[in-house]
């Protein structure tokens, strides 16, 4: 039985035989690890380090019996991949300091440096005289570009190429594959005083082989989930790793054509169909929520499959064979899901949706279904979004909504419980990226597909529009400064999602913090009330502009016509539906409507 004191284990290894246990494939790094920098001055950096006896850091190893996708080369190094374990070591941390120490030896290709070779020389001229001496690195390691004599520096690279004739600079991996060979030559040097200097530079860089030792830390008895946090915490500057990694490496499949077994690679199936939908804004729609959506339908399709919930202990469980089986209704589940969201409810881009989870549950209601009910769906839409209550917060929350579609799904029925509606909630609410009810309501306005006031013709919400701006283009039918400098209202009127709308950049500039009775002169032209109409914005602000007068507490009575439209545009959406408007600052109670109840 394993113990907290087994989970961390100190351990260490001789540079020599870490390299070739790399290479007979003890130890791998997966595919989810950073791509690898190559710097020639970190990697002489790295080598002054150990010819100094310095420390390099630990290497961190994660030993698990989960197998994972891991690279089958470094650097154009081939590595044996026909292999199984009952027990992999995973490099989490230090793959940089590996790969450079694996290919300064063993040479190999660097991505974007076809030409270049990184195997690692050592010129035995230049003399170690002090450990604090943080120049002459440069000049003792060499990479073959500053040695051959067709290179850049051509008088310093000539010098050097007859050093390198002589035997004096010579490749890191003969010192430690041919010492005697080396030193034999060394031997035929006249000058006794420099032969003594240079044998002594090369004892050195053998003593670095037989005595020089790497530091580890491994890890066992580590969950996935641990993994994850793990390694961000220790890659804090770079590329963070998250349970999509993890899962893209455990159901990694090899092509074996001899047995007729289809290759598979969960991160090349996502990427194909992203671009199968590239034109959509929903394209973005991260991995994790994506791998979320994913094991909802294996649970929906195999219960027993261990996806007891979405949280990453359990999409850690999700296999191969599982993926494949849902993957083509999986993807027009998906499809069908962002269509709704964009061409049914006009919601064009994922910055808007209320509910992250409302992504899983409609791909579970789309999943296999011929027949969906799209009058049911805005329904469930609408009705959970606006609910004064949230509904759909948690995991518990998940699949009592999976169970409810699902019913509607099978059976065609489905009731809904009385719809209640704070009205201050909506007097009160602003611009919030993460808020529930803030989303609702940017969503019900983009609903409406509301135009432009200067070009009635033409919709605001087009998808240009949200590929330029991560969050939506608002503006103040009040604008702030003018309310500021008038003090018609309070902040909270002015910063109020019943004081916004969606417009143009273009007029929204044009506009900026005119009086409303004045721009909305500018613009009133035949059509103009149906396109505030098209905001949801009442059309009681044209009348004032008409008359060239904003009554007492303008702002307010606008705010309170504004929430009677929400609502009765919400009346007709959840038609049907007992309807509870109340209003917790005043403790009024608006009841109206019937319970929903349908075969």
């Amino acid at each position: 039985m394993s113990t907290y004191t087994d989970r961390i284990q100190p351990t260490d290894s001789g540079i020599a035989t870490y390299l070739e246990n790399l290479l007979a494939s003890k130890y791998q790094i997966p595919t989810f690890q950073r791509d690898v920098v190559w710097e020639k001055e970190n990697v002489k950096k790295l080598w002054d380090s150990i010819y100094k006896f310095y420390p390099l850091g630990s290497i961190l190893i994660w030993k698990t019996s989960t197998k994972l996708e891991s690279h089958r080369e470094i650097g154009g190094i081939k590595l044996a991949d026909n292999f199984s374990s009952n027990e992999y070591q995973y490099i989490l941390d230090g793959q940089q300091r590996t790969t450079a120490l694996l290919m300064s030896i063993h040479g190999g290709k660097i991505a974007d440096k076809e030409n270049f070779d990184p195997t690692l020389y050592i010129d035995l001229t230049i003399e170690f005289t002090d450990t604090t001496d943080d120049i002459s690195y440069k000049k003792r390691f060499l990479f073959w570009d500053e040695i051959d004599d067709k290179g850049g520096q051509l008088n310093l690279n000539i010098e050097r190429y007859k050093r390198y004739k002589q035997g004096l600079i010579v490749k890191l991996k003969d010192i430690k594959s041919d010492y005697d060979t080396i030193e034999d030559r060394l031997l035929e040097i006249e000058n006794k005083e420099h032969k003594n200097l240079y044998k002594k530079q090369l004892k050195r860089v053998r003593q670095i082989f037989d005595n020089y030792r790497i530091s580890f830390i491994e890890l066992r008895g580590i969950e996935v989930a641990e993994v994850c946090q793990i390694f961000e915490r220790i890659n804090q500057a770079g590329k963070p790793l998250y349970i999509f990694d993890i899962v893209v490496a455990k159901t990694f499949r090899s092509e074996d054509k001899k047995n007729n077994i289809p290759g598979f690679y969960l991160r090349e199936l996502i990427n194909n169909f992203r671009e199968s939908i590239a034109s959509s804004q929903y394209a973005s729609v991260d991995d994790w929520t994506l791998l979320q959506m994913l094991a909802v339908v294996v649970k929906l399709e195999f219960p027993d499959a261990g996806i007891q919930n979405i949280t990453d202990k359990y999409l850690n469980n999700l296999k191969t064979e599982h993926i494949e089986a849902v993957w083509s209704d999986f993807k027009t589940a998906i499809a069908k899901t962002f269509n709704f969201f964009d061409n049914c409810l006009h919601i064009k881009g994922p910055k808007l949706i209320p509910y992250r989870y409302l992504y899983l549950t409609i791909t579970a209601y789309f999943y296999r279904n011929i027949k969906p009910n799209y009058i049911f769906l805005e329904k469930y839409f609408w009705y959970y979004c606006f609910h004064n209550e949230d509904l759909l917060s948690n995991t518990t929350h998940l699949w009592q909504h999976i169970e409810f579609l699902n019913q509607q799904k099978t059976t065609n029925t489905y009731s809904f419980n009385q719809f209640k509606i704070d009205i201050n909630n909506l007097k009160k609410s602003f611009y919030s990226s993460r808020g529930r009810l803030s989303r609702a309501i940017l969503s019900l306005y983009a609903n409406h597909e509301p135009k432009d006031w200067a070009k009635p013709h033409q919709y605001v919400l087009s998808d240009v529009y949200y590929l330029l701006t991560d969050k939506p283009n608002l503006h103040h039918i009040f604008p702030v400064n003018f309310i500021k400098e008038s003090g018609i209202a309070s902040q909270i009127e002015s910063d109020s999602l019943m004081n916004i709308a969606y417009l143009s950049q273009i007029t929204n500039l044009k506009i900026r913090d005119k009086n409303p009775l004045d721009y909305l002169k500018e613009y009133d032209q035949p059509g103009l009330e149906e396109v505030l109409r098209s905001h949801l914005i009442p059309t009681i602000i044209l009348e004032w502009s008409r008359a060239d007068a904003l009554p007492e507490h303008a702002l307010t009575i606008f705010i309170e016509e504004r929430v009677s439209l929400l609502l009765e545009t919400l009346r007709l959406k959840l038609d049907g539906i007992e309807f509870n408007v109340f209003d917790m600052a005043n403790r009024t109670d608006n009841i109206g409507g019937s319970l929903l109840r349908k075969s």
